[in-house]
């Protein structure tokens, strides 16, 4: 552990000694219902690397799409796409370029990462059919399999409930021609409950060739059966967009509205079939999903005369049990599944990347005290251009949490994680990319009392075979520069903070604060920093519900200086510039009647988020000022 980082623990856990002292005595763990086993059970010290949004946080801060509520209140960095859509690439861990492939996002249990470089589309996901967001940080392999090393986001959509009804509807409007028209229904009876939800956003967009349209729509069907239920839920998603290209500093400082590529656009269709059954038989739980998803991607690019068009699609099936019996005093609890996934990838090249995994988890709990073991073993079958090849990739875990007194614990995490190169590295590789692996470290402090929580952080992601694109490669292809390669050993060491803190009645405060070392650990770049990676990220939000129809939510996000995509030895004299922005939101509730007020980049920076070229080349600005006003009743 280095100095600095030995640091800020040594200073942050003493902070949390001073803290506990000053709060009541009566303490407890909050009550949420996570699914951290791919099972619901409530939040436990294991689980204290989880951040839980609920629906009504995410309605609270004006987000428009899921996405923007990922960044806002977990405090996830974000970056600009390449494709013209609000999904920001979304970082744990300071993993920068490759941000995306080293996290695993899921929708209800199913994958939604794609298998090539595509961003994983949350935006796809109507915002009011979600009721919760589970953000959890660090090597999730055992139970996620490949990706997982900076950790998951698990969104779980509303399922309804028997002999109720409910829905709203409403518009918004704003600026940059923005327009939106969303509507959710629920309704049920005892023999089964249905939900859809859709939305329908368009902008003209910040920048010129900059505009989005997408459509999302969203049905479910729940049924109970004895001990449990069954269920199909599906999702359509349409998205168009410019693709208005990439600047240099000297542009961006002239205009960052600006244009280099007038008349690129793109579009993105997918769908998704999703059918699941969860039963229960005395100390045994069943659970089970089947999945389909289809996308099909288009670029149409005059300004190099060239359309590319991609169909992915990928099959999941994963069956699951869970097994709880309390024997001599201790609680067990086992999980074992299997994760059989086949997908293909069709467009300028074809691919397929098969697996199947089978893992095991098993938990302990006496008193204080909870372990956790866990192991997972999955076979690989990948095939691009005509070669396959085959193997199998090993990850495991272990967790020890201990409750001390009055609501303060601790918690250790060891144990290793890894990724496969996807179809697109693969096909724009030299040779064969080795598998990546990881061995993950945590250790950490958590404070639990009845009006909030207080948790602290170290990690430690030790990286062997790190698959990133590095633009000084030698390429196969002389139309292309660089190429997609294992990189000599690397590092993401660092402290994390979270705090939720509710004050008096109406007022409620978050914040959350990251400090990563990316560094190269061998070879040539041994010592330097690994590129578009914020050493250090700060974020807070404070929201007031007086309880009288009146209620506000303001945010500030702020993150440090990011060399410059293409700079891996570090020479660039500058560095992406360190920003911050504001967002805030204020509401008027009357009956069933909502009317509010949303700003985002209050203060109008200008700045950028996302600069992949070499040095201060490639860079995609970030929005200005966004306002907007918002109108909806809820039935």
């Amino acid at each position: 552990m280095s100095p600095a980082i030995f640091h800020t623990v040594v200073t942050l856990l003493f902070a949390v000694q001073v803290n506990q002292v000053c709060m009541a005595q009566e303490k407890r763990l909050d009550s949420v219902v996570v699914t951290a086993s791919r099972f619901e059970e409530p939040l436990t010290a294991l689980s204290a690397g989880t951040i839980v949004i609920s629906a009504d946080q995410i309605r609270a801060s004006g987000a428009s799409d899921v996405n923007e509520a990922i960044r806002k209140i977990a405090g996830v960095l974000g970056r600009q796409n390449l494709i013209g859509s609000s999904d920001s690439a979304l970082d744990l861990r300071g993993f920068g370029t490759t941000s995306e492939q080293n996290l695993v996002v899921m929708v209800d249990g199913v994958r939604l990462s794609e298998i090539d470089l595509s961003n994983a589309l949350i935006s796809s996901v109507p915002i009011d059919s979600v009721e919760r967001v589970e953000v959890t940080r660090g090597g999730s392999s055992v139970l996620y399999g490949n990706g997982a090393t900076g950790g998951t986001i698990h969104l779980i959509t509303k399922r309804g409930a028997s002999g109720r009804q409910a829905g709203s509807a409403g518009l918004a409007f704003g600026n940059y021609g923005q327009r939106e028209a969303l509507a959710s229904l629920s309704a049920g009876s005892d023999a089964f409950v249905a939900d859809i939800s859709t939305s329908v956003r368009q902008s003209d967009g910040y920048r010129r060739n900059g505009a989005n349209d997408q459509n999302n729509l969203s049905l479910g069907l729940y049924a109970p059966i004895e001990g449990g239920r069954v269920g199909l839920r599906t999702n359509v998603s349409r998205q168009e967009s410019g693709l208005p290209g990439s600047l240099t500093l000297a542009e961006f400082t002239t205009d960052p509205r600006q244009t280099t590529k007038p008349r690129d656009q793109g579009s993105v269709d997918a769908e998704r079939y999703s059918l699941f059954m969860e039963k229960k038989i005395g100390d045994w739980d069943f659970a089970a999903d089947l999945s389909r998803r289809l996308q099909r991607a288009v670029g149409r690019y005059p300004s190099m005369s060239y359309t590319a068009t991609t169909d992915s699609d990928a099959d999941q099936f994963s069956p699951r049990l869970k097994h709880v019996a309390t024997v001599a005093g201790w609680r067990h609890e086992t999980v074992a599944g299997l994760d059989m996934m086949r997908a293909t990838r069709k467009g300028y090249s074809e691919a397929s990347q098969d697996s199947d995994a089978l893992y095991l988890r098993h938990e302990i709990r006496a008193n204080d005290t909870s372990i956790a073991l866990g192991a997972r073993r999955e076979a690989f079958q990948l095939t691009s251009s005509g070669l396959s090849k085959d193997f199998g990739l090993n990850a495991w875990e272990v967790l020890l949490a201990q409750d001390l007194y009055a609501g303060w614990g601790l918690y250790a995490k060891s144990g290793r994680s890894y990724r496969v190169a996807n179809v697109d590295e693969t096909a724009g590789a030299v040779g064969s990319l080795l598998p990546q692996t990881s061995n993950d470290y945590e250790l950490g402090t958590q404070f639990n009392h009845s009006d909030g929580k207080l948790t602290l952080n170290w990690f430690r992601h030790d990286l062997r075979n790190e698959i990133i694109y590095n633009p000084t490669a030698p390429t196969a292809d002389p139309m292309f520069s660089g190429a997609n390669v294992n990189l000599d050993p690397t590092r993401r060491e660092g402290v994390e903070f979270r705090l939720s803190q509710t004050l008096g009645s109406a007022w409620r405060v978050q914040a959350s604060a990251q400090h990563v070392l990316p560094t190269f650990r061998g070879g040539p770049n041994s010592g330097n920093d690994i590129p578009l990676v914020a050493r250090n990220t700060f974020a807070a939000r404070l929201a007031w519900s007086p309880g009288n129809g009146h209620r506000g939510d303001i945010g500030w996000q702020w993150a440090d200086r990011q060399r410059y995509g293409n700079d891996f030895a570090n020479t660039c004299s500058t560095k992406i510039p360190a920003f911050d922005t504001l967002d805030a939101r204020y509401a008027w509730r009357q009956d069933k009647w909502e009317v509010a007020l949303v700003g985002n980049n209050l203060t109008d920076k200008h700045y950028f988020s996302t600069a992949y070229g070499a040095c201060r080349n490639g860079i995609y600005p970030d929005p200005g000022r966004l306002l907007q006003i918002t109108a909806r009743r809820d039935f």
